[in-house]
């Protein structure tokens, strides 16, 4: 069996998917390119990012291309009877049930987990919601930017200048790290049920998701205080952290260790510096990182972009340009390893698309076994005309 026909990493597992925009379709996604089957579960209007323009034809937005790859789409109406009953036979042999529908709703159509685990006792069933059912927020609806803003994220510009304003991120993180933390929280749940036998149910948290991942480095002074008060780690605040302009343009050069900065000022011809305390130590070099950073950004203009990096290469020191997206195609390594596909779309025409990042060894990712689908385009064939 050659590599390109080996089964995923996830093959035989049936996944269920009741999610829409971002968060939950691109954990289905990832799991629907290790292999995975993917059921897209649609009301008759569709999934919102199907409207997202640009796109070529009705409900084929660009996004909804982007993010709905390897599955095969299913029109329900979960508001029938018939609707719910038709989910039921799709939930039978399921492995996996993931929801954006809010619990109490899910509740109300008996749909909630515990109801569908006594008709399958191996279903786990997975809530991707906008804050955690145990706080008061619970009940609240939630968007990327509402959980940027409540999360804390929108306001860390404030930390670095007190009269900058808060600002969203220009990327929807809070629903791309949601939906990374969805898949890897339902990989965990098959390996459990795996080793045990068991099932369960996974809660996956926008709001709780975000804030610890900022809280990692951000806790900072705040992790030993009786009150904790001292947020925000300050190496990431300095106004200086920045991209520096070259005499052709942007570049980020990043000495990071002792050594490292000994080769740099070596390599910029500025011995002085290969002994003093903001080189030789680091707590001294963090304490004065602005400082750092102002000289690297005075030294930066003295250059051209490929000059530096051919003199950081020589020292073996971190630095890559700064690219815009549309630059992305032509980066070199990227297109070494066919990053961007070209691919061709039923109804879509040619398209591009990203590969999977990951690789394994003995099993492939995919990223164009299944184009995304068109609504209900495969509801026929797994339930039948009739549903039977």
């Amino acid at each position: 069996m050659t590599a390109s026909k080996k089964p995923g990493i996830l093959d035989g597992v049936k996944v269920v998917d009741l999610t829409s925009v971002v968060f939950g379709p691109l954990a289905t996604q990832m799991l629907g390119d290790l292999g995975a089957d993917v059921i897209k579960v649609e009301g008759p209007e569709g999934d919102l990012l199907r409207q997202v323009q640009p796109s070529r034809n009705k409900l084929m937005g660009a996004a909804f291309l982007g993010t709905n790859r390897n599955k095969r789409s299913v029109v329900l109406d979960l508001k029938t009877q018939t609707g719910r009953d038709r989910l039921r036979e799709l939930l039978s042999d399921a492995d996996v049930m993931i929801s954006s529908i809010r619990p109490a709703a899910l509740a109300r159509l008996s749909l909630d987990p515990g109801t569908l685990r006594l008709e399958n006792p191996k279903l786990i069933t997975v809530s991707a919601t906008g804050f955690g059912q145990d706080g008061p927020y619970a009940a609240k609806p939630a968007y990327d930017d509402i959980v940027q803003a409540v999360s804390g994220l929108a306001s860390l510009a404030t930390l670095r200048d007190p009269d900058a304003v808060p600002a969203y991120a220009p990327t929807i993180l809070a629903d791309k790290l949601g939906g990374v933390t969805a898949a890897y929280a339902i990989m965990a749940a098959l390996f459990h049920r795996e080793r045990t036998g068991e099932a369960q149910h996974v809660e996956v948290p926008m709001f709780e998701t975000l804030t610890a991942f900022l809280l990692i480095e951000h806790m900072d002074g705040a992790t030993f205080e009786d009150i904790p008060r001292d947020f925000g780690y300050a190496r990431m605040l300095v106004p200086h952290r920045r991209p520096v302009r070259t005499a052709d343009g942007y570049i980020t050069i990043l000495p990071y260790t002792n050594v490292q900065w000994a080769r740099f000022f070596k390599a910029v011809d500025r011995n002085d510096m290969i002994d003093h305390p903001w080189v030789t130590d680091m707590d001294a070099r963090s304490r004065n990182i602005g400082a750092v950073y102002d000289m690297v950004a005075e030294l930066a203009l003295t250059r051209t972009t490929d000059d530096w990096l051919d003199l950081m290469e020589q020292a073996d020191i971190p630095a890559m340009p700064v690219r815009n997206l549309s630059e992305l195609p032509n980066d070199p390594h990227l297109a070494a390893i066919g990053f961007f596909q070209r691919i061709e779309h039923p109804t879509e025409g040619s398209i591009w698309t990203t590969k999977p990042p990951i690789r394994f060894s003995a099993t492939p990712a995919r990223s164009d076994l299944r184009p995304a689908p068109r609504l209900g385009e495969h509801t026929d064939e797994i339930l039948g005309p009739d549903g039977d």
